[in-house]
């Protein structure tokens, strides 16, 4: 009975973490009972599409933001699987924005918490914002549900997006 219990264990353990890897765009409103964003939501937080990719130790989220006459290039988020602190930067408004961002692991779900720093537009003092998204797989659609800290004495918020695979380009 012992030998079994580990064995199960060891089992659970072994299971591996989904694969979040390809090109996704979002899903029109209604599909398979979910919406994609709604008018004047802000959505995941990412753009349509994005390209994920991932390994062992890592996951890479790119999109395009900027049209190409910006000629910019995508934004790219770099974030470490075993919940390593990550730092990624991007060139918005009035320069370079860093973000402090952890992923771990919930079941089959993955958890990036991301802290943006930003200063106060009433008196200049630096402050902080947390943006929290959960990714997970249901029937091939990848669901981002983001939930967003209030900030300035808004109300936080919580959106759910939904993804569906590129098709394969010939």
């Amino acid at each position: 009975m012992i030998l079994a219990k580990i064995l199960l264990i060891a089992t659970l353990l072994a299971q591996e973490q989904p694969n979040f890897a390809g090109q996704w765009i979002v899903a029109p409103a209604n599909e398979q009972g979910n919406r994609g964003p709604a008018r004047g939501d802000m959505g995941s937080g990412w753009g349509s599409p994005i390209t994920i990719t991932q390994d062992a130790t890592r996951l890479t989220v790119e999109y395009a933001f900027f049209s190409r006459g910006d000629m910019q290039p995508p934004l790219k988020f770099v974030f470490a699987l075993d919940g390593t602190e990550t730092k990624n930067t991007v060139m918005m408004g009035d320069g370079i924005q860093s973000q402090l961002s952890n992923a771990r692991w919930d079941g089959n779900k993955l958890v990036i918490t991301t802290i943006h720093s930003f200063r106060n537009p009433e008196n200049g003092q630096p402050m902080t914002s947390e943006v929290r998204q959960t990714l997970s797989l249901e029937s091939n659609t990848l669901i981002v549900e983001t939930t967003r800290s209030g900030v300035l004495g808004g109300a936080s918020s919580t959106t759910r997006s939904a993804y569906n695979k590129a098709p394969q380009r010939r």
